[in-house]
């Protein structure tokens, strides 16, 4: 059997080789190794996976370069000892039914954003540019398959076959940025409030398919299976440990914690220990904690500098989120900001365009220029391609909880029918509503009481 994301690459390992570089590792003693496989012929021969296997292996151990500023622990007491001071709770509406609503909203709000940047995940700005070009467009003014004067000639001349495939779109389609946030929903229902990242692994084992999970979910996967607990789950043979999974599986902790970002953080940092570590952990951190307190809040850049303080202050992402909050101080365009992440990170570098450093950078970026609107924000988010469903669904989850559902744009929301497909046994097909619903009574259980641990 041989499946594609069962074998090792040149490119898993050109991806660990520049991980090994970003974390500070001192690479001196295995950068031959990685020349010797890196000019290898024959893939798919035993001998280069097997040395592949044992380069993983001889790399996690390396020790710190010399002079690396930054402080980037995975354990969750060296990140709260690390973080700068912030409201660990925040008093928030004591109304049910507006509460429901923004829950309401933060789901629908993610499903939207999510839609309008997957029939493009993948597809790089210049592409994206002559696209909307040809409908004589500057930004992104509706759901990319349905853009002013195009026809089908126009999308397929383009090289747009899957995106106008969309056109038939009536209901949200299965998708990894909502599998997880139903996923964490129904492990919440079965585990409690005071699940372990071990509960975390026991329900993957038992809800998903192994092929179903990509990159650093699947190495974690493949690590549990062989006996290998949290946290080395998420070290072994993982080249992808800084990459973009765990911050998509975050936004359930933030709905289900309203008003509480440390305890947000913590449940997104148990699920998140599960595959990666450092900033691959502090990404799901941020975006949990943002979401526990957008229901409050009317201020985008306060929910991000709110976010930020449930990570350590001597991080790479926290460093990247600040400077985009510099840059839209200063008064940089918006399009002045998008060149600058394009100019810090190639979005052709599969280590670039999946990594959380640079997707944080691009939803902080969104919420920023999107000025509180719903429609600019998301737009904005996905215009900037890299992680485009990634991305679309964490600004619109956000946005999505500080307007409420009853406020978002029925141009964006009614197209989806209210119905989703789930990979999720028992979630496949069903409404977004009912989901929504789900995740309130959840919230409201689960908050009457404070985890025991």
């Amino acid at each position: 059997m041989k499946y594609l994301w069962l074998w090792w690459y040149k490119d898993d390992l050109r991806t660990e080789q520049q991980q090994l570089v970003d974390e500070g590792r001192d690479t001196a003693s295995v950068d031959a190794d990685f020349r010797r496989l890196l000019a290898e012929d024959r893939l798919e021969d035993a001998a280069f996976q097997t040395g592949a296997d044992a380069l993983l292996d001889k790399a996690q151990h390396l020790p710190m370069r010399s002079g690396y500023p930054y402080i980037e622990p995975s354990d969750l007491e060296s990140i709260r000892a690390l973080r700068p001071s912030g409201p660990r709770v925040l008093a928030i509406p004591d109304d049910d039914g507006l509460r429901r609503d923004h829950i309401a909203g933060a789901w629908l709000g993610r499903c939207a954003g999510c839609l309008l940047g997957k029939p493009i995940e993948g597809i790089q700005s210049d592409s994206l540019h002559l696209l909307l070009e040809r409908a004589g467009c500057t930004e992104i003014p509706d759901y990319l398959w349905r853009l002013p004067g195009l026809v089908e000639q126009d999308y397929l001349e383009l090289g747009f076959d899957r995106l106008w495939q969309f056109t038939k779109t009536d209901r949200f389609p299965g998708d990894d940025d909502t599998n997880y946030t139903v996923m964490a929903m129904a492990m919440m229902q079965q585990k409690g409030l005071d699940f372990t990242t071990t509960d975390v692994a026991d329900f993957w084992l038992e809800n998903i398919p192994l092929l179903r999970t990509c990159t650093a979910e699947r190495v974690a996967y493949r690590n549990i299976t062989n006996h290998i607990a949290p946290p080395l789950s998420a070290v072994v043979r993982n080249p992808y440990r800084e990459w973009i999974g765990a911050q998509i599986r975050a936004d359930f902790y933030g709905y289900v914690a309203l008003g509480q970002p440390e305890l947000a953080a913590e449940l997104a940092w148990r699920d998140a220990s599960l595959s990666h570590v450092k900033n691959g952990i502090y990404g799901a951190m941020w975006v949990a904690a943002m979401l526990a307190v957008a229901i409050k809040q009317t201020d985008v850049r306060n929910i991000i500098e709110i976010g930020l303080t449930e990570i350590p202050a001597q991080s790479r992402l926290y460093s990247a989120v600040k400077e985009m909050l510099s840059l839209y101080a200063e008064g940089a365009s918006y399009f002045d900001a998008v060149r600058h992440i394009h100019q810090r990170w190639d979005e052709k570098l599969a280590h670039h365009w999946c990594n959380t450093i640079a997707n944080a950078q691009i939803v902080a970026m969104g919420l920023l220029y999107g000025e509180g609107d719903y429609e600019k924000a998301i737009t904005r988010t996905v215009y900037a391609c890299f992680d485009t469903d990634c991305n679309g669904a964490t600004v619109g989850s956000i946005m999505g909880m500080m307007l409420g559902a009853k406020s978002l744009p029925t141009k964006w929301t009614a197209v989806m029918n209210d119905a989703i497909h789930t990979d999720l046994t028992g979630y496949q097909d069903t409404t977004i509503s009912k989901l929504s619903g789900e995740m309130f009574q959840i919230h409201k259980s689960l908050m009457q009481r404070q985890p025991s641990h």
